[in-house]
Formats: structure tokens, C-alpha cells, sequence
């Protein structure tokens, strides 16, 4: 019975990190992962090195986007280094 009782605080120690810790994190990541999948071009983003700059193509086969980061001045970056949208641009109509 001593044994299960020391293994009581080990596993309350065990929830408490999972939700105050891991859960949290795990979210986060789903919703980064759902926001670089629904980048558009004309979208206006900033990447994880605090360049600003809109979207002008999107590769769906590669792992990046195309940024223009001044008129005429285009940079490929890795879709993960979007940090965050600022504003999105409307759909194309059908």
C-alpha cells in the first residue's frame, strides 16, 4: 500500500504539467499549423525574424511562399517562419 501512496504525488505531478504545459503548447501548434495552410496570396504576414511583407505566391507542392518585402523586392521563405497574419485578403469569387 506504501508503494501506490509515493506513486500518488508522481502522477498528480504528471496531470498538473500536462495540462498547465503540454496541452497548451499542442493547441498552439494546431492552430500555427491551420493558419500557414490558409495563407492566400495578397495576404499581409509577418515572419518569425519580424520581417513584414504580403504574399505574392503561394507553392502548395514546396514548403514555401514568396513575400514581397518592398516594391520589386520578392523573398522565398519556409511557410513555418510565418509568425502571424496581419490582415487577409477576401476570396476570389467563382
Amino acid at each position: 500500500m506504501e508503494g501506490i501512496a509515493s506513486l500518488v504525488p508522481l502522477i498528480l505531478v504528471f496531470l498538473i504539467m500536462y495540462f498547465l504545459l503540454i496541452r497548451p503548447q499542442q493547441k498552439k501548434l494546431k492552430e500555427h499549423q491551420a493558419m500557414v495552410a490558409a495563407l492566400r496570396r495578397g495576404d499581409q504576414v509577418v515572419t518569425s525574424g519580424g520581417i513584414l511583407g504580403r504574399v505574392t505566391k503561394v507553392k502548395d507542392t514546396e514548403n514555401e511562399v514568396e513575400i514581397e518585402i518592398a516594391p520589386g523586392v520578392n523573398v522565398r521563405v519556409v511557410r513555418s517562419t510565418i509568425q502571424s497574419v496581419l490582415s487577409k485578403t477576401e476570396p476570389a469569387k467563382a
